[in-house]
């Protein structure tokens, strides 16, 4: 296979199993916390918003947790995934290194965010729920959420932050033809969204926000839970089987990566390509820089605060240690709305602190002039969120081409932007800017953080 460009895994090699940090980690998470006692919180107090089985699979410590069957099943419509070796990219950089991209966008949503999404609505329709209530940025986990009820017979609200309800409204079309509702957070159909827009009528809103209208839905209804995207343990860990994949095919290829790159915004996708590389470091393997790339308008990771916060905006959610900007912070409305959140997840946010993971930003109009010299190369074009993962590789293999060193980049291809078109057509057109947060709003933000005795 010396001049592969895609390396395929057969339905057998689908992993069995995801693989759980947790059981690697050199120092053990920070415990969440009840939002009112500030005590750690129990397994009872979560069944409020999630079903069983996911919350034991968040405070598990298990190194393995079998995937069920009939996850399995669904997955195997897309799953494995293809890995592709990017010598058309390698020969425009003029390059020594070798770029590798596992591409996520072959879901039938367009993103890695089905991976968790079945998962959680079979969770939930095992326990009888009838009701899924959730919240999207960009779409793409709404979209999967949609999806996923469709195949499991579940209903499925779905609060989408406004500036990206009103930038892609073709996802919203994606949700609504498998039967999900979609509603434009802010929203006057929840007691936080109506305290937010009587203090900023006209806000864009922003995922904390979005979390808050869902999440107060679903402690409102014995029959209804909450699911989330990103963030959580329970989220990361469905999202492994990227990298386990992954793992296999670099084996194919016959060689091992050097550095795993993945954007974040919450860090799901990120952990799902490099966990398993990180955990096999942290078991005494091979060493790999594991870069994790945001935007220089929404930097959690490089520009926020290790510390206790809430996930959402209307303070209902249980208190994580993580990076975070402030709960109340509303980013700026740029074009990767999957990536504008407050906060990182605690798992990612822990071991960057722990420094395995390299975090860095770029801004929005460096990230689509290198998704565009990606598309032109490989043929894909990528979704603004995965934009910031491209810039970071693209960046690497320049670094590759002065220095003469023949790298080996992993990168994660989350999605594409076949939905984002006004994005690109905005971005060719000159309309786009690059989008500067609000240092003043952040510090508020940041003042207003719980205090934890």
């Amino acid at each position: 296979m010396k001049d592969a460009v895609k390396f395929l895994l057969d339905e057998q090699h689908l992993p069995r199993f995801w693989y759980n940090i947790n059981a690697d980690l050199p120092k053990p998470l920070d415990p969440v916390l009840h939002p009112g006692t500030q005590q750690p919180i129990t397994p009872d107090e979560l069944e409020v918003i999630f079903p069983r089985a996911v919350i034991e699979q968040e405070m598990s410590t298990e190194r393995e947790i079998e995937i069920p069957e009939p996850v399995r099943e669904v997955l195997r419509q897309w799953r494995p995934a293809p890995l592709y070796r990017a010598r058309r990219l390698e020969q425009a950089l003029k390059t020594p290194a070798k770029i590798f991209y596992k591409y996520e966008g072959v879901s039938p949503s367009g993103s890695h965010k089905a991976n968790t999404a079945i998962a959680q609505a079979f969770y939930n329709k095992a326990e009888g729920v009838k009701r899924i209530t959730t919240e999207t940025g960009a779409g793409q986990w709404g979209s999967s959420l949609a999806l996923a009820g469709s195949m499991f017979g579940l209903e499925i609200l779905v609060y989408m932050v406004k500036v990206s309800f009103n930038q892609k409204p073709y996802r919203r079309a994606f949700m609504e033809t498998f039967g999900a509702e979609c509603i434009a957070s802010p929203s006057n159909t929840t007691e936080s969204g109506r305290a937010i827009l009587a203090e900023h009528p006209d806000s864009t809103g922003s995922l904390g926000i979005a979390i808050s209208e869902a999440v107060e839905l679903a402690a409102q209804r014995d029959d209804t839970k909450y699911a989330l995207g990103s963030v959580l343990n329970h989220v990361l860990l469905h999202q492994t089987v990227i990298g386990l994949e992954a793992q296999k095919q670099m084996e194919m290829a016959d060689v091992y990566p050097d550095m795993v790159i993945g954007c974040t915004g919450g860090g799901s996708n990120f952990a799902g390509i490099a966990f398993p590389f990180l955990g096999e470091q942290l078991r005494g393997g091979r060493k790999v820089q594991c870069i994790a790339v945001e935007p220089s308008a929404c930097p959690t990771l490089t520009k926020g605060r290790f510390a206790y916060d809430f996930g959402d905006t209307a303070h209902l959610t249980p208190l994580c240690r993580m990076y975070t900007l402030g709960s109340t912070f509303v980013p700026p409305g740029f074009h990767a709305g999957g990536l504008r959140y407050h906060g990182m997840a605690p798992q990612v946010s822990h071991l960057a602190a722990l420094g395995y993971i390299d975090p860095r930003s770029y801004n929005q109009l460096d990230c689509f002039a290198a998704g565009i010299q990606f598309a032109k190369a490989e043929g894909i074009i990528p979704a603004p969120e995965a934009n910031h993962a491209v810039k970071a590789a693209i960046h690497e293999a320049e670094k590759c081409r002065e220095t003469g060193e023949a790298k080996t980049i992993l990168f994660n291809l989350s999605g594409h932007g076949n939905f984002d078109m006004q994005a690109y057509t905005d971005y060719l057109g000159g309309k786009l800017k690059d989008l500067v947060y609000a240092e003043d709003e952040v510090a508020m933000a940041l003042a207003g953080l719980p205090s934890i005795g």
